[in-house]
Formats: C-alpha cells, sequence, structure tokens
C-alpha cells in the first residue's frame, strides 16, 4: 500500500522511504512558532535547564523561528505587558528576525500569520506552541501543536519525535449552496464523530467541494480538527494553494501529495447540497443542531474574530449581510490579522460594519480566549466565529457561546437572536 500525505511528509523528514501507521520516527523540523503565552512557558524551560548546567547561547536556527504577539495584545495587565517585554529581550538574545510585534506594522493571530505571511510551506512539517497550529495544514503541510517542553526541544534541536497518525478522509461532494460555509461542515463532522473521535489521528479534507474551496475557507476545516482532537488536519496541495502563495512568498518548496493506494482508518462521504447551517450549542463543538432548531434564541453578543472566524473571506460574507442594516446587540468584528483589516479598509468592510453599529478592534485573540477585549458576563449569551464554546471560554464561567459561521453570526447580530443567514441574505 502507499501512503497518505500526512505518512509521505513525516517520511521525508525522518529520511525514510516509508513509514505507517503507529511507527515512531525522529522527523526534522521546519518552521517553529511560539506566541505571549507558549513563549514565557518554554522560556522557562530554558531557565531550568540552564539551571541544570547546560549552556544555551544559541538556538538551532533563528531563521526558522517566528514569533507571534497575539494573545494578550493590547496588553491587558502588567503580566501580559511583561510577558510581552521578556519575549521581546528572549527574541533579541537568540537573534529571531521573525517577530510579529503588537504596534509595529503587520501582527496579528499566529494561526493566520502562517499563511498570511507565507511562512509556512507545502510538504513541510510545522510546529507550533498553540493547539490551533492544525491550521496551516491547509496549505499541504503537517502542521502540529507541541507543548513548552518539546517546543523547547525542536529549539535546541532541530527536531521531534513523532508516532505517525492514522489518517481519516472526509470526502466533500455537491454543490455547496451560497449560505454554506466551511464551518458550517466542519462543524458536521465534529458532531458526527465527536471530540474525540480523531484523537491523534490526521483528519484529511478531500472531494469536489473542497477542491473549489478558497484557501481561506479550507483554513476553517483544519483549524477545527483540533476540536476532534486531532493530531493534524491537512488538505493536498493544489492550483488554488500555489496561486495563494505566489502572492505571499518567493520561497522554493516541494509539494507532497499522497499515493493514489493510500491506506484510510476510515473513510467519511458527505454531499453537502441540502445541508442547514449548522450551530454548535454550549457547551462542546460537538453538540450542534441545524439553526433551524434554535432560530429566534435571544442573545446578548455577536463576535466576528478570531483565526477561525476573521480571516478576509470571512468579513466579507458577514459584511454582506450587515450592509445597510443596524445591529440590534452588542457586535464586535476583530479582523485577523493587521494586512487583513487593511483589505477590509480599502473593501469598505470597516465601514458597513461601524455603520452597522459594530466595534471594530484589533487584531486579537483576547475575547476568543475570554480573556480580555470583550469577556462575557455572568449569563450573558453570544454567538461567535470561534471554534471553541466550553464552560468560561468567553469569559464568566456561567456564560454561554453558540458557534457558528460569519453568516449565521452576521445574521444573528442584526436580530437580536439566532437567524437562518437565508433569511438575510440580498
Amino acid at each position: 500500500m502507499g501512503m497518505t500525505i500526512t505518512e509521505k511528509i513525516l517520511a521525508r523528514a525522518s529520511h525514510k522511504n516509508k513509514v505507517s501507521p503507529d511507527d515512531v520516527v525522529i522527523a526534522n523540523i521546519d518552521k517553529v512558532m511560539i506566541h505571549d503565552v507558549s513563549g514565557p512557558g518554554v522560556i522557562k524551560v530554558f531557565s531550568e535547564w540552564e539551571k541544570k548546567g547546560k549552556t544555551l547561547d544559541h538556538i538551532w536556527d533563528p531563521n526558522r523561528v517566528w514569533i507571534s504577539e497575539d494573545h494578550f495584545v493590547p496588553a491587558s495587565d502588567r503580566i501580559s505587558a511583561n510577558n510581552i517585554a521578556l519575549l521581546t529581550d528572549w527574541s533579541n538574545k537568540y537573534k529571531i528576525k521573525k517577530h510579529y510585534k503588537y504596534g509595529l506594522g503587520q501582527y496579528g493571530i499566529c494561526h493566520t500569520l502562517s499563511h498570511e505571511e507565507g511562512l509556512i510551506l507545502p510538504g513541510e512539517i510545522y510546529v507550533g506552541g498553540d493547539s490551533h497550529t492544525n491550521t496551516t495544514g491547509a496549505i499541504g503541510a503537517v502542521a502540529v501543536g507541541l507543548g513548552h517542553t518539546d517546543i523547547a526541544y525542536v529549539l535546541v534541536n532541530g527536531k521531534i519525535w513523532f508516532k505517525v497518525p492514522e489518517t481519516i478522509l472526509f470526502k466533500i461532494h455537491g454543490n455547496k449552496p451560497e449560505y454554506i460555509m466551511a464551518k458550517d461542515i466542519i462543524l458536521k463532522i465534529i458532531g458526527d464523530i465527536g471530540t474525540d473521535g480523531a484523537n491523534y489521528k490526521a483528519m484529511q479534507f478531500a472531494g469536489e467541494v473542497v477542491d473549489k474551496m478558497s484557501m481561506e475557507e479550507r483554513l476553517t476545516l483544519t483549524n477545527m480538527t483540533t476540536e476532534a482532537g486531532a493530531k493534524n488536519g491537512i488538505i493536498e496541495p493544489d492550483q488554488i494553494t500555489f496561486e495563494y502563495l505566489k502572492t505571499r512568498t518567493e520561497n522554493e518548496f516541494l509539494p507532497v501529495k499522497g499515493d493514489k493506494d493510500a491506506e484510510y482508518s476510515r473513510t467519511f462521504t458527505y454531499d453537502i447540497e441540502s445541508l442547514d447551517p449548522i450551530i454548535a450549542k454550549p457547551f462542546s463543538p460537538e453538540n450542534i443542531c441545524t439553526v433551524g432548531d434554535i432560530e429566534g434564541k435571544e442573545i446578548n453578543k455577536a463576535y466576528i474574530g478570531s483565526c477561525t472566524g476573521a480571516k478576509l473571506e470571512d468579513l466579507r460574507m458577514a459584511a454582506k449581510i450587515l450592509k445597510g442594516k443596524q445591529v440590534k446587540i452588542r457586535t464586535e468584528v476583530l479582523p485577523a490579522a493587521q494586512s487583513i483589516y487593511l483589505k477590509a479598509i480599502k473593501e469598505g468592510l470597516i465601514t458597513i460594519f461601524m455603520e452597522a453599529g459594530a466595534v471594530v478592534g484589533p487584531p486579537t485573540c483576547g475575547a476568543c480566549c475570554g480573556a480580555h477585549m470583550g469577556v462575557l458576563a455572568k449569563d450573558e449569551i453570544c454567538i461567535s466565529t470561534t471554534n471553541r464554546n466550553f464552560p468560561g471560554r468567553m469569559g464568566d464561567i456561567e456564560s454561554k457561546t453558540y458557534l457558528a459561521s460569519p453568516l449565521v453570526v452576521a445574521a444573528a447580530a442584526i436580530n437580536g437572536k439566532i437567524t437562518d443567514p437565508r433569511n438575510e441574505m440580498q
């Protein structure tokens, strides 16, 4: 039998002709990311190693490392400010040039910068100090989130061990209705397989719907593989991938595709022509229903943001609904990167949001992770383009978050209650 794309990338990185699921390999890493939350934890690991006598006057390859300031920017308190200062000193010490600093031009959510800046390329292995590192697998890379100690090990050694995951294949067929987005598709999948349905497995997406999807929509699919417990999410690179990267990087790469006789542990097939918009109710992404099942549910806040739901295409779709209308509930729109913010300004999207009454803010993970920039109060209900809705995720432990596509969230914003976007599409 042949190998899947995930297996082939791991084989190449570990200098093996073939690998199979459950093999343990030592793979060379192409790129590493830390941010203002994971970075201080990695620095602490370095400090502990130094106390034990390990000399750490340099790291493996500063040119393969990049840093994002995204979770607690603008700095929400003294601890956040000190962590950013700590990260800056560490970055300078190890001569890391790709440090995307808040307030100094391009910056944004790490899982957006990874593709928006062309930092990760097809065929590469990319590890990041954040669970949603899976996002960038849509580029055709193996993208995996690791803990502080593992990231520290990679920074020193340039490699790390992996158990080769089994691959689950998801084939998405049919003519995609205009009211359906990738968010609806991935929520439907998670609802079917559960939040542990892909534990330590690769989730690969294919089919004519995926073939026609924009890169930004594909990134939504791979982003939420984390919510199914997956080791990584991945889509084989194609002309859409190459055209997307052509405008972002001149670096050469060696794309990988799986073998035609690759073996998958399971295959799921979906026909989405009749799919209704999907919502994940509290308190799990697998707790799904159709928008019609809970239409009319009153809410307090609509949030359009995060690595999952504030890419340029997400903002365009929300603007289609909001144009010329007024929001009835507190609505926040936070583009996922400064470059996306600028494009949204030039396209007139920001004007649409502000004329509708929404607040438009800087790129940050703050509200998504319940840290700052718009947390929820006790008993408040939010409908959000984000990826998690466990208790307390966006604020008070007794608040509630419903997950939905940008179209559904925008439709809810102008009605003050959960609304089928088909009722509002112009």
